[in-house]
């Protein structure tokens, strides 16, 4: 059972910097991706995981914040874009916490069947979790 995939110990690891995936061009939704990706988790949860982000903007009031799931590679890389709407009125840029984002999407134990890493993306970095 140690070594099981079922022993939520042998989940995802904390998160690491990981260059970002050049990805098909996808279908654009007016949303643009975050400018840094600060930090990520996988979090054990009945039934799959939750993965958490946080994204930095360049100024206050960016918005609607997702992560939005790409095809799993064959190596078994899932990538998820780190994205979210631009302010619609001129911000200041206030405190860097102020411009802080979180977002979060649960997956289910069906679709982390074959993935051995998660990865969180935004416009000049990546942070990934393997297995």
């Amino acid at each position: 059972m140690r070594q099981s995939r079922l022993n939520p110990f042998n989940w995802f690891r904390k998160s690491e910097p990981r260059e970002t995936i050049v990805l098909p061009e996808a279908k654009a939704d007016g949303r643009l991706l975050a400018e840094v990706v600060l930090s990520m988790a996988v979090e054990p949860m009945p039934g799959g995981a939750i993965v958490r982000a946080r994204g930095q903007m360049p100024v206050q009031g960016y918005w609607n914040a997702e992560l939005v799931p790409q095809p799993v590679t064959e190596g078994g890389t899932l990538v998820y874009e780190f994205r979210v709407f631009p302010p619609i009125e001129k911000t200041a840029a206030g405190t860097p916490q102020s411009r802080q984002v979180d977002v979060a999407i649960y997956i289910s134990n069906f679709k982390l069947e074959n993935v051995r890493e998660i990865v969180v993306q935004g416009a000049t970095n990546a942070r990934a979790s393997r297995r």
